[in-house]
């Protein structure tokens, strides 16, 4: 089938945002990896603790980027209507670097209750002590973080995603110098152990801002925009604009990444074998979500800047670039983790092994359903971009809360504890969320002008 010379070009715009962005999201997800490896030879107590103080920082900063991660689908609806917009860019993006400041006092607040947290789930009480102990160092990268996500949007919307890419990828050996450096003790550096892994975090956080801000300054197009001038000067209009858009961003984060948290803790309770192949099937499925959700982000700013221009087929255009993209890609995960769960599963576990049998049977039960439901988790998080290209995100976040919790985690538990599929209940629960998360959302997409939602708002 040949493409339409409008889809070509449109083809050709996504590759170019989502491209960088998938890339830096697969390299951000390896400075996790990267501090879980050094720490995983400090021993398993440490990094239970890690385990668990990076499961609450990176939930709570998952979710509160939502409120100033908007900035890129209205910054882009702004240069659709304006073409390069200037003033009113800058001030999109100065009020959202506002949002990610106040919203990192937020997380830092949150993370410093974690020991009460962890306290009153019942946790070991020397895991939890040198879980805070991490966390209180932790907490410290929150602004700098969620300031970076604000200035990636940014640099992708205005054409530039490769500088994300960039950051990315220097933040990674930086990260594992770090660790190196202040976990061991090496070339004359403090012996830290955990909180040496946490003060790297803190340090590689601080450096990408710090990436971000001096290429900003350096590159003649984003300079333009004098970014960082009269930066204390408020704009409440555009605050409040962010915050009516990115609030609802913020629940649909917490109600998926709080479904899959749940799923943890059921799983918990069938054995420990059950959640230890639940943990590597899911990181293999995350590992996979990131290119979906990488086209996801690209879809947001694609569809902005029609949106913005009032082009309604090349809203159009945009969303079906990005729905078969990331279908395209979703098939391509799903054959590999019905065809070669061994290969896919292999960083994680040693199925050659003897002993990891029944966790390597366990996991590939799991990997089978995840396959299944790939195609679903794809139209998701392409079809939550676009819509937020839109600027419609509270009904997405009805369709999220009611699909995740609703059906997927009822579904879970009565599949995982009453009826034989224990664990494969649990995880089709998860699929049957996903479905009906991205059917209710296909729905809403192919009915935008029915709805109103191609009327810019103001």
């Amino acid at each position: 089938m040949r493409l339409s010379p409008a889809l070509r070009t449109e083809l050709g715009a996504t590759l170019h945002l989502a491209g960088p962005l998938v890339l830096a999201g697969l390299l951000q997800m390896g400075l996790g990896a990267t501090d879980t490896a050094f720490i995983a030879r400090l021993g398993p107590e440490p990094l239970a603790a890690a385990s668990l103080a990076v499961a609450l920082f990176s939930v709570t900063i998952w979710a509160l980027s939502g409120l100033s991660g908007q900035v890129g689908a209205l910054a882009a609806a702004a240069i659709g209507a304006e073409g390069r917009a200037l003033r009113e860019v800058r001030r999109i993006t100065r009020m959202g670097l506002w949002l990610a400041v106040a919203s990192g006092l937020v997380a830092m607040a949150i993370c410093a209750s974690g020991g009460w947290l962890m306290r009153v789930t019942g946790q070991d009480p020397a895991i939890t002590a040198m879980s805070v102990q991490y966390l209180d160092v932790m907490l410290w990268s929150a602004i700098p973080l969620l300031v970076s996500n604000v200035l990636r949007a940014f640099v992708s919307t205005l054409g530039r995603p490769v500088f994300a890419t960039v950051v990315a990828l220097l933040s990674l050996p930086l990260n594992a110098l770090g660790n190196y450096l202040l976990v061991y003790g090496a070339w004359g550096a403090p012996e830290l152990g955990l909180p040496g892994a946490a003060i790297a975090s803190v340090l590689t956080a601080l450096t990408g801002m710090a990436m971000y801000v001096i290429a900003i300054q350096r590159d003649r197009r984003l300079r333009r925009y004098h970014l960082f001038g009269n930066f204390w000067r408020p704009d409440w209009p555009h605050i409040r604009r962010l915050i009516v858009v990115g609030l609802p961003v913020t629940v649909t984060i917490v109600a998926e990444a709080g479904l899959f948290g749940a799923a943890a803790f059921l799983m918990g309770r069938l054995g420990a074998l059950e959640l230890a192949a639940h943990t590597v099937a899911l990181s293999i499925a995350s590992l996979a979500f990131q290119i979906p959700f990488g086209i996801g982000q690209a879809a947001t700013i694609r569809v902005g800047y029609f949106y913005g221009a009032g082009d309604i087929a090349g809203v159009g255009r945009a969303g079906l670039v990005g729905t078969v993209l990331g279908q395209l890609i979703a098939l391509g995960s799903a054959a590999l983790m019905i065809g070669a769960p061994l290969l896919v599963m292999a960083p994680w576990i040693d199925a050659g092994e003897p002993g990891n049998a029944a966790l390597v049977a366990l996991t590939v039960s799991y990997l089978t359903v995840a396959a299944a439901f790939q195609l679903a988790d794809s139209l998701q998080a392409v079809l939550l971009g676009a819509l937020r290209g839109l600027q419609d995100t509270r009904t997405p976040m009805a369709y999220a809360v009611a699909g995740y919790w609703l059906a997927g985690f009822g579904l879970a538990i009565w599949l995982g504890f009453f009826t034989p599929l224990a664990g494969v209940g649990v995880w089709l629960g998860l699929a049957i969320g996903l479905f009906v998360v991205s059917v209710l959302l296909l729905h809403r997409w192919r009915r935008r002008a029915r709805l109103g939602l191609l009327r810019p708002r103001s």
